[in-house]
């Protein structure tokens, strides 16, 4: 990361690295809302590793349009480079039948970093919640909370197809 600090700050003139408002509530759910919609769904549905691969590239991807503007020269370019280990991380949790590890670890990894950037006032963070950030919060926990929901209705019924599966072939 540093190396790709040094890179992006050498290559884009006048970078400055972009900082949205975030509140823990946000941060926290985004780790159920991402590993579920780039990961968990696609691996469940589509059971293709390639497939969850490639929605992971994705979801990577997304993280550099973490900013309030589509200028090249405000770009996240540094969150991107922090995420691509993630990207791996998480493909090999749920192709592990592990996604609520992911889950927990991507809402911990989130919070741990959202307190410490806090802490240290390298990102902007929202500690009085407004009308508007109070109805986008609870629009994250819901949205979450459906997701988990969805997410363990896909993971029951794969589990007992493949209980199936190896029943049928004990009797053939």
């Amino acid at each position: 990361m540093f190396i790709g600090t040094f890179i992006i700050e050498n290559v884009v003139p006048e970078y400055e690295e972009p900082s949205i408002p975030l509140s823990i509530i946000s941060v926290v759910s985004a780790g159920p809302i991402e590993e579920i919609l780039f990961f968990g769904i696609p691996f469940y549905v589509l059971g293709n590793h390639l497939v969850v691969l490639a929605t992971g590239l994705v979801w990577v991807m997304l993280h550099i349009l973490n900013t309030n503007t589509l200028e090249i020269s405000s770009l996240a370019y540094l969150n991107w480079l922090f995420v691509i280990p993630s990207l791996f991380f998480s493909l090999r949790t749920w192709i592990s039948g592990k996604g609520w590890f992911a889950i927990v670890t991507h809402s911990a990894w989130n919070a741990i970093f959202f307190t410490l950037g806090c802490l240290a006032g390298e990102i902007s963070c929202v500690l009085d919640l407004d009308g508007d950030d109070v109805a986008a919060s609870i629009n994250s926990l819901v949205i979450s909370a459906i997701l988990i929901g969805f997410i363990y209705i896909l993971y029951k019924r794969k589990a007992s197809s493949r209980r199936e599966k190896q029943r049928r072939e004990f009797f053939v």
